[in-house]
C-alpha cells in the first residue's frame, strides 16, 4: 500500500459516522461542539440533554412567571394550606428536579443500551467472569 492510499484510507475511516465513536474516532483530533454533534450518538444525547432543560426551566421560571401574570389567582388559590405560587416554587421544583434526574438516567440507560456502551469495569468483568481479584489490583492466588 502506497503512502497515498493509506492515507485516503485513513481519512476515509475518519469521515464514517460511527455507532458512538468510542472506538473509531479519535476525539482528540475532533471538534466538539454543543450545536454540531459529530455522531449519532452525540445527536441523540444532546437531543435528551436540550429537552430536559427545556422541561426544567418550565419548572423553575414557570410558577414565577404565572405569579407575575395571573397574581390574584396564584395568591388566593390555596393547596395543602399553602398559596398556589409558594407550593410551585417551595415543593413542585424540587419533586421536579428529582423527576429530571431520574428520567436522564433512565434516557441515558436506553441510549446506551441502543448504542452498545458498556461502562462495567474490568474488575466487574472479571468477577463475573468467576475470577477473583485482589483489592490492590493484582491477582489473587
Amino acid at each position: 500500500m502506497t503512502a497515498d492510499e493509506s492515507a485516503a484510507t485513513e481519512t476515509e475511516e475518519r469521515r464514517l459516522e460511527t455507532d458512538g465513536g468510542h472506538d473509531t474516532v479519535d476525539y482528540l483530533d475532533e471538534k466538539i461542539h454543543m450545536f454540531k454533534p459529530a455522531t449519532p450518538f452525540m445527536k441523540d444525547h444532546l437531543k435528551v440533554i436540550w429537552g430536559l432543560f427545556a422541561v426544567w426551566m418550565l419548572f423553575t421560571f414557570g410558577p414565577v412567571t404565572a405569579t407575575w401574570v395571573a397574581t390574584d389567582f396564584m395568591t388566593s388559590t390555596q393547596v395543602l394550606g399553602f398559596q398556589l405560587h409558594y407550593f410551585l416554587t417551595a415543593i413542585g421544583s424540587p419533586i421536579g428536579a428529582l423527576v429530571l434526574c431520574a428520567a436522564y438516567a433512565w434516557q441515558r440507560d436506553r441510549l446506551d443500551a441502543q448504542y452498545g456502551i458498556d461502562h462495567e469495569t474490568e474488575a466487574e468483568a472479571e468477577a463475573e467472569a468467576g475470577k477473583a481479584v485482589a483489592a490492590d489490583g493484582g491477582e489473587q492466588a
